[in-house]
This record gives structure tokens, sequence and C-alpha cells, in this order.
């Protein structure tokens, strides 16, 4: 493999992710945190003034604005197409190659613990994954596979991944998941310091993936109110899997319960796993929960 010369940690991208946030602003103001010898690393605000104002985002989702033809279109001028093209030159300075690895900070309001969602089965990167999930039981690790043209800031580079963190609220700080994504970040960089060292550090050549199988709308009317091309929710996420995150759903199981108070179980085949679930910001999207597969890998 050849050297990793430059890392990127970005935080904000949601502004009312307040993890990245902060964990950005301290890296800014103490760069000998995040300082290797054998590498340069970047910390780098979002979107900085959905961070001022505490929303998700102003005009839309920044973490949808990075595919190429988005990036290399001059007439998306929204204030979040605007910013992305900033960011990418931030991450692409003239004359320089692109950074070679994107920290791409988040925090849920689902009960993920420390997850790692990959875009692609990236051998580095499982190997990674391996490692941390060996020190850390709070760590799992996710395969989200997505094209370049998904928009997402972490498909910019190929040793691009996100760090979600929860349960957190939105707009919220919870101080033992700050430090314990802070304590990653830096295991993280050392990890790259040993790999252009030669000293690749492995605990474990075993990975459990939950690899994403589809997505999961909540249970919706008929109706058509005019503003949203999907009716209204007629169901809650079921307490019994409630804050499950990572936990077997079996065919059977209840997965939805109705405001009248009548259970509705999943129906699938198999058991998957189910993640994200509940996650406030997912409402508008249209996502109850993500089903994964659980998997063994060797690495």
């Amino acid at each position: 493999m050849s050297q990793i010369e430059r890392v990127a940690i970005v935080g904000g991208n949601h502004g009312n992710e307040l993890t990245g946030v902060h964990l950005v602003k301290k890296f800014q103001q103490y760069p000998n945190l995040i300082n290797r010898s054998s590498f340069e690393t970047l910390a780098l605000l979002g979107n900085l003034k959905a961070i001022e104002e505490g929303k998700r985002y102003i005009d839309k989702d920044l973490n949808r604005c990075f595919s190429n033809q988005g990036l290399q279109n001059p007439q998306l001028s929204s204030y979040e197409d605007t910013r992305a093209k900033a960011i990418q030159q931030i991450l692409q300075p003239q004359n320089q190659p692109f950074v070679d690895v994107i920290v791409d900070l988040h925090s849920t309001t689902a009960n993920m613990g420390l997850s790692l969602i990959f875009c692609d089965m990236h051998p580095l990167l499982l190997q990674l994954g391996a490692y941390l999930s060996s020190i850390n039981p709070l760590v799992k690790v996710c395969i989200n596979q997505q094209s370049k043209e998904s928009g997402f800031l972490r498909s910019l580079c190929e040793l691009g991944f996100v760090i979600e963190v929860g349960a957190v609220a939105q707009n919220v700080l919870d101080a033992e998941l700050f430090q314990k994504t802070e304590q990653l970040i830096y295991t993280i960089l050392d990890y790259f310091q040993g790999c252009n060292q030669g000293n690749i550090l492995q605990k474990n050549n075993k990975l459990t993936l939950y690899k994403y199988i589809e997505t999961i709308d909540y249970p919706r009317s008929d109706f058509y109110d005019g503003r949203s091309c999907r009716g209204e929710i007629q169901a809650m996420i079921h307490p019994q899997l409630h804050f499950r995150d990572y936990e077997p759903l079996n065919p059977g199981d209840p997965m939805f319960l109705t405001f009248e108070g009548k259970d509705i179980f999943y129906e699938g085949a198999s058991t998957v796993y189910p993640i994200f679930i509940n996650e406030a910001a997912y409402y508008e999207k249209g996502i109850a929960m993500y089903l994964t597969q659980k998997q063994q890998e060797v690495v």
C-alpha cells in the first residue's frame, strides 16, 4: 500500500451533530493532538452556517452534495452546494493530490455505539475495523456500498469512512460519547501511522460485518397531504425493538406498534440486524431503520 500523506477529519457536516463539531474545534485549537510524524492531518468544519444556526442543514443535506455531477455543476447554487464545492477545494488544494483519508464524524439518535461505516470492502479499512473492534467491543463495522455519485462526503476518496456515535440527541453533547469518539480518532490516527511505518497493528484477523440490505419506512396511510409524496405515519417503532440496534430481528418479531396498540410483525424470510432504528433525522427521508445482514470476514 502506498503511504498515507494527508488525513482529513470533518465534523459538522450536519450542523446539529455537536460531537463532531466540538471535536474538530478542539483539534483546530490543539493540532498537536492529531499531528502524526508520517502524515498531515487536517481538521475541518463542514456546514458552517448550519452549525451557527443549530440546524441539520440550511437548504439541503450537505452530505448528499458531493457527487461529481453536482460538484461540477455551476448552476447548483444552494448554500450546501456552494459549501460542498468549497470543501472539495480544501481537500484538494491547487497542485496537490486529494486527501488520502476522510474521517467524517457524525452522531445519531439511534443506539449505534461507535459505528464505522465503509463504502466498500477496501482491505485496509477492513483491517482497521478488525483492529478497532477487537480492542473496543463498542465498535461495530457496517458496509453500505455506494457509488461515487452517492453524494456522500466519504465517497470522495478511496479511504473515506464515517464514524457514527450514538445514542445522543440532536444539539446535545454527551461527555462520555465525546471522550470515546475522541479516543477512537487517536487510535485510528495511530493505526495509519503504524501502516506508514510498516508496523501494522493487528489483534484479530476476524471481523464481524453488518452489510446493508435495505431501508424500511414506517407504515403509512395512502393519504397524500399535498406537501409530501408519503402518507402519514401510522405506527411507531415497537418498544421491544427500540434502542436495539445490531440485535437480531427474527421473522415474526414485533417491529412496529400502531397508535391503536396493534403489533406489526417483521415478515422477512430470515433474521436481520436493524441499525439506525428510529433516527430522528431520517423521518423526513422516510426511513425507520436500515436492515443489515451479519457476517464474519477474515481480513
